[in-house]
């Protein structure tokens, strides 16, 4: 058997660990099918690169924690695209074209709220009367 290729993708909190071998086309997520994870919206965002590259000959096992559920997704969505280029280059030039945050995470965080204040911005109302 062939050496795995992993690869990792971070979005704010989440985390998620792509291991790729050679297969069938089947993704597990968190120790469930792809088909059953989360709603259909975050189904799309998490195949997007598979869909792109067009290859069903790989298996993912993908691990995923912290985060909610959007930045859990984006970060799976990383390390697919990651992985998927490490086992073909020529992938990267489309990945690119399409969309670069498929192979560059995005670093934005929240912004921390300030001394003696509740929130990041906006400061409190002052009254004078």
């Amino acid at each position: 058997m062939k050496k795995p290729i992993i690869t990792k993708g971070k979005r704010k909190q989440a985390i998620a660990r792509v291991a790729l071998y050679p297969g069938n086309g089947t993704i597990t997520i968190n120790g469930q099918l792809l088909r059953n994870y989360s709603n259909e919206s975050l189904r799309l965002r998490v195949s997007e690169p598979l869909i792109i590259a067009g290859n069903n000959d790989v298996n993912l096992t993908i691990t995923c924690r912290g985060g909610g559920e959007n930045g859990q997704a984006d970060a799976i969505r990383l390390a697919i695209a990651r992985a998927l280029v490490q086992h073909d280059k020529k992938l990267k030039k489309v990945f690119d074209e399409y969309d670069r945050l498929l192979l560059v995470a995005d670093v934005r965080q929240n912004e921390a709220c300030k001394p003696n204040d509740s929130k990041p911005r906006d400061k409190r109302q002052k009254s004078y009367r």
